[in-house]
């Protein structure tokens, strides 16, 4: 039987959970957070104390300003069952940080993260070693649109370039694998380019990293015709 106390999973690990039964990620990281009533002192924290921007509800920065609720939630996951459980980085990527004018503290951001998600399942493992529990690097797909224009009368506008979402996503993820994720995971994606430049960060990452991590991709379906906001189906997305 296998102690996994004693040594990080490996991708073997997971490819052997998943030929063997479903494996159970972790909820939703926002409706857990609310649930702690936080204020604006809490997103602030010693860190951002004078940052003139409000903070409330940059969920991401309270890897920073308030860890030991992060982790306690992550435990929560872990205790419940779950396999994998995901960093909380949805937004941790400068061009949504930009919106706080936070674009500076997303490598510091993303280690945290990486490293809260890493202890907890560090801890879940010496709780039970037979089991081996992953940490997923949150990617989410910012809030920008590379393939749709954002305004309706001018429908060749574009506000990202691939370019600036590929350098995004290679700055987060070398935080992440930093931190100690097992897994990649670009979610909750509504535009297959933004999706592609997430791969593209990723792939130019192994590449100078010289390793590679397993990857998990998410799609976001908007309604009933089963096609994702850019109007692909899961099948054309994939393809």
């Amino acid at each position: 039987m296998k102690n996994f106390s004693k040594r990080k999973p490996t991708e073997k690990d997971l490819a052997e959970l998943i030929s063997n039964r479903i494996a159970i990620m972790d909820g939703a990281m926002g409706t857990m957070i609310q649930q702690e009533k936080l204020e604006e002192a809490d997103f602030r924290g010693d860190h951002f104390k004078n940052h003139p921007n409000e903070l409330k509800g940059n969920n991401d920065l309270l890897c920073l300003t308030r860890p030991d609720i992060i982790k306690k939630i992550h435990k929560s996951y872990f205790d419940a069952g779950s396999d994998i459980v995901e960093t909380n980085t949805f937004s941790a990527t400068t061009i949504s940080m930009a919106d706080y004018n936070l674009e500076d503290v997303v490598p510091d951001l993303n280690l945290s993260a990486a490293k809260l998600a890493r202890e907890a399942a560090d801890e879940a493992m010496k709780l039970d070693p037979t089991r081996p529990r992953f940490v997923a690097g949150a990617i989410g797909p910012t809030n920008r649109t590379a393939s749709l224009s954002p305004d309706v009368n001018d429908p060749a506008l574009r506000n990202i370039s691939f370019d600036q979402l590929v350098a995004a996503y290679y700055q987060q993820v070398e935080s992440l694998v930093k931190g100690g994720v097992d897994i990649l995971l670009p979610e909750t994606t509504f535009d297959t380019l933004n999706l592609k430049a997430a791969i593209f960060a990723i792939e130019n990452f192994f590449e100078s990293y010289g390793e590679r991590l397993p990857v998990i991709l998410s799609l976001t379906i908007t309604d009933a015709s089963g096609r994702t906001l850019s109007g692909q189906t899961t099948e054309a997305c994939w393809n």
